[in-house]
């Protein structure tokens, strides 16, 4: 039998795996994929991880091997405008290098995060099965027992789900969400540009929604475009001029001539919050436990808090010999984590309604308020703290840069 089974081999799948295996050597833990063993080597996009969440990386010995292809995020802009306006007037700024001489995020390739995991978990002696779909879950009491699709059956101590907002694991374990579908998805691409951009990362508060330009290596950025679903499908079928003329008319010419340097691919957005993060013999974590809006860049990086508060979890509970799969011992990690998730998830989904419509008075007001929150350089060094993950109450250790 089993001690830990991980479902989903994404980049929260592999830290949960890595984060007990450095600090639990003994247990035994293996990590089912259901995607082919290279397709992770495709993904095209990066993310923007926080300062709390690097922090864990370096903990984890994994920053060494993913740095060198770490744009860090220096500054950030904040504009509200109309599509196609040639000057976007600039209502909030934030910069933050004075507490810790340090970005307050960096953006990372998610291959090189995945290479850098991947390779950690194969130096733990982790075992990781491709095309290994879990078709059924089912409690036994002292322990959990899940199929795979051909029909084989594996015991273990605990099961993880770790496989993504559409969690057929948490479905299993009769699991409710609550969801909402917001009619958006959001347009990721990546284009190389003339000038540098300097780290800085822009959010242009458009009609449809957010318009957001995060830095990377290089003269190039990854964009995440937020459009209304008839409207990013036809963006995404259209041939290149279309889309470089569509995409000029948002980003406009700072950094001059813009070209695509990747492909393009559109993701529905909604919000999807599950009623529970644990069941019995089970825990939810990433994207399998919530869902949220893209507005705050903060989905990866809520993700990579839950692997903080459940790999604490696990393996103080482990130490003290308890029953790493008990109710009990579970509920610790959905109290450290799902007011902050429930939190965040509200966030998103109101400043996506505010900002996301041209409705005269609304816009007004909210132009107002960014310009308060801008000339308050106290209020704006606490909603950079809270961004960076810096302010979070009971921090995990990982979070914090301590070993578990």
């Amino acid at each position: 039998m089993k001690d830990i089974i991980i479902v989903g081999g994404g980049y929260v799948g592999l830290s949960v795996a890595v984060a007990v295996k450095k600090a639990a050597p003994h247990l035994d833990i293996e990590l089912m994929e259901a995607a082919p063993e290279h397709v992770w080597q495709k993904d095209e996009r990066a993310s923007a991880i926080i300062a709390a969440a690097i922090n864990m990386l370096k903990t984890l010995e994994l920053w060494d091997d993913i740095k060198d292809d770490a744009q860090p995020i220096n500054d950030m802009i904040v504009t509200d405008s109309k599509t196609g306006e040639p000057v976007k007037p600039v209502f909030l700024t934030f910069a933050d290098r004075a507490a810790t001489n340090e970005p307050f995020a960096y953006m990372i390739p998610n291959v090189s995060m995945v290479r850098a995991l991947r390779q950690k978990a194969d130096e733990l002696g982790i075992t990781i099965r491709h095309r290994a779909a879990v078709t059924a879950f089912e409690n036994n009491g002292g322990h959990a027992k899940i199929t795979l699709a051909g029909g084989e059956e594996v015991a273990t101590r605990l099961v993880v789900a770790c496989d993504g907002v559409r969690s057929r694991l948490r479905d299993m374990a009769g699991i409710k969400t609550v969801k909402f579908d917001y009619g958006q998805s959001g347009i990721v691409t990546t284009v190389s540009h003339e000038r540098p951009h300097n780290g800085r990362a822009e959010e242009h508060f458009l009609p449809a929604g957010p318009f957001a330009i995060l830095p990377l290596k290089g003269n190039r950025s990854s964009l995440v475009w937020t459009e209304r679903t008839d409207d990013a499908k036809r963006l995404v079928e259209s041939d290149d001029m279309v889309f470089e003329v569509e995409l000029e008319r948002r980003f406009g010419h700072h950094l001059g001539k813009l070209e695509l340097a990747g492909g393009r691919r559109a993701f529905p957005l909604g919000l999807t919050l599950s009623r529970a993060f644990i069941a019995p013999r089970l825990a939810l974590a990433g994207d399998a436990a919530h869902g949220i809006h893209p507005i705050s860049g903060q989905g990866l990086n809520l993700g990579f808090k839950d692997v903080a508060a459940l790999a604490e979890t696990i393996v103080e509970a482990d130490r003290m010999g308890l029953d790493i799969g008990a109710l009990d011992t579970l509920e610790r990690y959905q109290s450290w984590r799902r007011f902050d998730t429930v939190r965040m998830g509200m966030t998103t989904d109101v400043l996506n309604r505010l900002f996301s419509n041209d409705i005269g008075p609304l816009r007004v007001a909210r132009d107002f308020g960014l310009g308060v929150v801008d000339r308050m350089p106290g209020l704006k060094r606490y909603f950079i703290e809270e961004a960076a993950g810096r302010t979070m109450h009971d921090k995990p250790k990982l979070l914090a840069g301590e070993p578990l």
